[in-house]
């Protein structure tokens, strides 16, 4: 299940963007220091969520920079 869908992410402000982008840029180092580490993540499929959802973000930025509806 996404964190945030595509729809939501357009509802958002270029600002609320950023932060969000921020916020899932550092839960997903925190994370992957920990798998690193040797410990075990909870909900290990979180990981590829947040990777996707701050793929999502940035497509959507790109977008709309470069003017395109979607």
């Amino acid at each position: 299940m996404a964190i945030l869908r595509v729809a939501e992410i357009r509802r958002m402000k270029r600002e609320e963007r950023e932060r969000k982008l921020a916020e899932l840029r550092a839960e997903l180092t925190r994370l992957k220091m920990i798998v690193k580490a040797g410990g075990a993540v909870d909900k290990p499929a979180r990981i590829r969520e947040i990777k996707r959802t701050i793929a999502r973000i940035l497509t959507i930025n790109n977008e709309e920079s470069k003017g395109i509806e979607g």
